[in-house]
């Protein structure tokens, strides 16, 4: 089937993003695609015809190349929920009004849960109106939510800083001979996978942190506190790493605990932050002992200097088994990984729908979280292969050079 492709980016940014845009691209380039468009900004973008051709930015293996090693959205992002088709015809018919004045027939979209709703949604609408427009999933998302697949793009590098900032952390609370308390705040909301990653700092060479609370399981701050008490009189440094969205037995964040200013998205989501700050603080006011707060925040997402080689070339390879997917007439299709081996690890790609996908959230199993606060070897073995080695950023002038397609 003759036609244009479209590609955009949705949601969270991580610093192996553009290297699934790139597997797209180049594949579909491969493929005889007579234009490559962008979005700009998403479905969003798309919604007010702001796109770019990839066509003419991308011109050379080097840019490529460049992007591949940029960090974030280089298309930009959006977080901009699709109403129900009851709700708003109107905004479908403007989406395909759009597709067809651009001639597009294959659709990707590279994101996380929130994204792969938009793909079930354009995808049923196609089949409502008998489009042949073919829509194709490319899975995206530090937090390693996304169901059916075995592990997401961008969940490795993200692990890969998490366990090398924390390894740092538990350094510098040797330095002075006066014990310090740390509390490293970690991306997660109602799945601990980042904050599971803060267990690969355990090694022949460090201690590694000494308690780890994740969103799947109820938070006690009595228990938590005792805990803290217990590990002061050993006279050492303590570094705790908890998830941002680690919940009380009522229901509400930790973070809600403290006075706050609540932000809400567009998808109801609350703005996550003041879990560590909270907590430190609980410390020092019950116990008496200094504690400082940690939040790692964005940095967690687009640190491309920590990039895992493992990561950045799987995210590539799903980016272009999309392509190959839509151009062999897969439609409202996911993209997944799944783990053929463990030892050699070894993963193949292949299609799920995204009906098995789209508003579904992959917890880890309660049998990987001990009941000592921490995460068993079996979770630690499953982490392990996605930070494998390295992809060193170009350097330019001492400092790594990124690529900008909507300048």
């Amino acid at each position: 089937m003759n036609g244009n492709v479209i590609v955009g980016q949705s949601g969270g940014p991580t610093a192996v993003i553009n290297s699934s845009l790139a597997g797209v691209f180049k594949t579909a380039k491969d493929r005889g695609a007579k234009k490559i468009y962008g979005m700009c900004n998403g479905i969003k973008g798309l919604l007010d015809e702001k796109y770019v051709d990839l066509t003419e930015k991308l011109d050379s293996t080097m840019a490529i190349d460049l992007l591949k090693r940029t960090p974030a959205s280089a298309l930009g992002s959006c977080r901009y929920k699709l109403p129900e088709v009851s709700e708003g015809k109107e905004i479908y018919e403007r989406i395909f009004e759009i597709l067809k004045k651009l001639d597009v027939k294959f659709f990707f979209y590279i994101g996380g849960n929130d994204s792969m709703d938009t793909i079930k949604k354009l995808s049923e609408y196609a089949n409502l109106v008998k489009s042949d427009i073919r829509f194709m999933g490319v899975p995206k998302t530090i937090d390693n939510d996304l169901a059916v697949t075995d592990h997401t793009p961008g969940y490795g590098s993200a692990a890969k800083f998490i366990a090398a900032t924390m390894k740092e952390i538990i350094r510098d609370g040797h330095v002075y001979d006066s014990p310090t308390i740390s509390i490293v705040e970690i991306m997660g909301r109602n799945a601990g996978w980042l904050t599971a990653a803060a267990a690969l700092a355990k090694s022949d060479d460090c201690e590694g942190v000494d308690l780890i609370y994740l969103p799947e399981k109820v938070f006690d701050v009595d228990h938590f506190i005792s805990k803290i008490n217990e590990l002061s009189k050993k006279g050492k440094s303590i570094v705790v790493a908890v998830s941002e969205g680690v919940k009380v037995a009522d229901g509400r964040f930790v973070f809600e605990l403290a006075e706050h200013v609540e932000f809400v998205d567009a998808f109801g989501h609350k703005q996550m932050s003041g879990t560590a700050k909270f907590l430190a603080n609980k410390i020092t006011a019950v116990l008496g002992l200094k504690a400082r707060a940690i939040e790692l925040s964005t940095l967690q997402r687009c640190a491309a200097h920590m990039t895992s080689r493992t990561d950045i070339t799987e995210a590539y390879n799903v980016g272009g088994a999309a392509v190959k997917a839509a151009f062999e007439g897969e439609s409202g299709k996911v993209v997944v990984i799944k783990r053929v081996s463990d030892d050699p690890y070894m993963v193949i790609t292949e299609t799920a729908d995204v009906n098995k996908i789209a508003n579904i959230e992959k917890k880890i199993p309660l049998e990987w979280i001990t009941d000592d606060d921490y995460v068993t070897q079996e979770l630690i073995h499953y982490i392990h292969p996605l930070i494998q080695a390295e992809l060193s950023p170009i350097m330019v002038d001492g400092l790594p050079r990124h690529l900008n397609l909507t300048l």
